[in-house]
């Protein structure tokens, strides 16, 4: 297990690229901090498919872990040594814990959205529609399969490019349908809509989603609120923000890496939120 106290100083960091704005330094290190474990650093590193291998090669025993994210969870499947089967079924691993001279890959991912769901009084849905049919997509089917969801509907620009994120969700349990985005009006009968559409994409859909009364959980979290989340919020709507996602994701990388369950998860939103604020 990773020390848990102030001992022999402790790394880990965030990969990806690009990385330069990534939250998840400002979220590790206020867990760190309201820890105790001051001896303990996070950092963000750029980080390209092509560089992962050799940056893990070079890592020395005073790792702990990894939080990875675009363009590296794939890629990190297959440079672990072992991984959860939550990770495979996925397809894709943001973290990789280091000890004992072995790499782990896992996926907290699913998690943070389950976890953020709940919070939100939205851990029952009984219908849902996702949009977009990245990684992203992927892992919010698998979330609402460990939700109690037994078929949903991903609507996305190209259907053949949905066959990814489809096959996880089929290989949850959950039945997928596969809609198109320019037809979205018909299939807007549902009690939560879950936008994994990066930006601005999901602008266009902002009315007729408010429109339906569907709750929405919305994976976007800076620049925010979305014009998709402001229309649904104008309407009386539910909604759910991308941040607690990645606040939820982050708090269990942290008992991941360290060993301990008494993660601030508090502390760490407090601290999220006042760079958010900052930053806007």
């Amino acid at each position: 297990m990773a020390d848990g106290g102030d001992g022999a100083g402790r790394r880990a960091a965030v990969l990806g690229s690009p990385i330069e704005h990534s939250l998840s330094p400002v979220l590790h290190r206020a867990a760190y901090a309201a820890m105790g474990l001051d001896a303990w650093s996070y950092d963000a590193i750029e980080c390209g498919e092509d560089d992962l291998a050799g940056l893990l090669d070079g890592l020395d025993a005073r790792w702990a872990g990894l939080s990875l994210t675009m363009p590296l969870k794939r890629v990190a499947l297959k440079l672990a040594d072992s991984v959860s089967d939550l990770a495979v079924k996925v397809g894709g691993a943001n973290t990789l814990v280091l000890r004992d001279g072995r790499r782990h890959g896992d996926n907290t991912d699913v998690y943070g959205i389950v976890t953020a769901l709940g919070e939100a009084g939205l851990g029952a849905p009984g219908s849902a529609l996702v949009l977009g049919g990245g990684a992203t997509a992927g892992s919010a089917l698998a979330a609402l399969a460990g939700l109690g969801l037994e078929e949903a509907v991903l609507a996305v620009r190209t259907p053949g490019r949905a066959a990814e994120a489809a096959a996880v969700g089929e290989r949850f349990g959950l039945a997928v349908r596969v809609v198109t985005l320019d037809r979205l009006a018909e299939h807007l009968t549902t009690e939560l809509v879950v936008s994994t559409l990066p930006g601005r994409a999901a602008d266009a859909f902002a009315e007729p989603v408010a429109a339906s009364g569907a709750a929405l959980f919305d994976v976007v979290y800076a620049p925010w609120p979305t014009a998709l989340a402001s229309a649904v919020a104008r309407a009386g709507g539910t909604v759910v923000g991308g941040f607690g996602m990645l606040l939820h994701q982050a708090a269990r990388q942290v008992t991941l890496m360290t060993g301990r369950e008494d993660v601030p998860v508090e502390a760490m939103r407090a601290a999220g939120e006042a760079e958010l604020a900052r930053r806007a």
